[in-house]
């Protein structure tokens, strides 16, 4: 864990990838807001609904998207002031709560309630059982984050320790697990889509478990900023936050087909189809939250899962990481 808290501290941004709306002028009334996703994926469907239905640009928002390509990167670029808000795990948050740092990262919206990786093997495989892992090595998640805790928290409920039973690849970028999969490494691979869903059509791997399903409701990921910035900028975050809303309520309204449409211009290179199948397996599961509020509850299971993978002991008081307001507010 402290080898993980030094990197949210001290590890520079990646390069920028810009994503979101193109520039507005000062003339038309907008203000930049920078945001650092932690990966560029379907997952985060609300977010890009809200940017493409230009529900960002009613709150008088002119979004920036970069790409931190780990919840440490994205953690970083607030911390050091290179971003305003972050999209990540809400364990970064607890990680640099534990480190005592002042002027502290606060949870101000949540958008999915489930994990949103899938497990991928080089075979179909209909019958799978997670027992299936032992011996078997797997390409995971950053060690300390997301993905690779909820991925041991599955084994560890199907019977099996994650440092005896199986080797768990977990020094490999987001980016690069896939590629790595294809080019051998590894009989399994957790995978976000498109990730997943393109290893398939590439006849490349097959989805034969959902993360999502077997460790069942999660705060996977939320939103947040550090306490200073709501300060300085509370209506500017308020304004993110209804955009979000407005992004989860369009989603949970429509179907997959019609959100694909929408969100195409975010994936042009997945086929239309592929992304309406990919948008789907995601609602069949009851990925996406309809309101923005992060609850004690989630915040105690997520303690939860740190404790159960050793990465945290602790127990924040809600309101130290949590702020509410604002959720409560954009749905008024």
């Amino acid at each position: 864990m402290k080898k993980l808290l030094a990197a949210v501290l001290t590890v520079c941004l990646a390069a920028v990838t810009v994503l979101g709306c193109a520039p507005k002028t000062e003339d038309e009334g907008l203000q930049k807001l920078v945001l650092n996703e932690v990966v560029h994926s379907v997952f985060y469907a609300p977010q890009y609904v809200a940017m493409e239905l230009g529900f960002f640009e009613e709150e008088g928002i002119d979004l920036q998207v970069d790409v931190g390509n780990g919840a440490d990167k994205s953690m970083t670029a607030v911390l050091s002031g290179n971003a305003d808000v972050a999209l990540c795990g809400t364990e970064a948050a607890i990680y640099v709560h534990a480190e005592g740092r002042e002027d502290v990262p606060m949870v101000f919206a949540q958008l999915t309630q489930r994990a949103g990786n899938f497990l991928v093997g080089r075979e179909a495989d209909p019958d799978f059982q997670w027992t299936d892992l032992k011996g078997q090595t797997i390409i995971g998640g950053r060690e300390g984050g997301m993905p690779q805790m909820v991925l041991e928290y599955i084994l560890k409920k199907n019977g099996l320790d994650p440092d005896k039973d199986l080797e768990i690849i977990t020094n490999l970028d987001l980016s690069a697990t896939a590629g790595a999969f294809v080019a051998g490494t590894g009989a399994y691979t957790a995978e976000f889509e498109p990730g997943a869903t393109t290893l398939e059509e590439g006849g490349n791997g097959y989805v034969v478990a959902s993360m999502g399903v077997d460790s069942g409701y999660v705060p996977y990921t939320v939103y947040m900023t550090a306490e200073s910035i709501i300060a300085e900028k509370a209506a500017l975050i308020q304004g993110f936050t209804n955009a979000i809303y407005k992004g989860q309520q369009w989603v949970a309204q429509h179907t997959a087909e019609e959100i694909a449409e929408v969100i195409h211009p975010q994936f042009a290179e997945t086929e239309l189809a592929t992304l309406a199948k990919i948008i789907e397996r995601y609602q069949v599961q009851d990925t996406w939250k309809t309101d923005p509020i992060f609850t004690e509850d989630a915040l105690r299971l997520m303690e939860d899962v740190l404790r159960e993978a050793g990465q945290y002991d602790g127990q924040l008081e809600y309101e130290a990481i949590a702020n509410t307001q604002m959720a409560e507010k954009a749905m008024k």
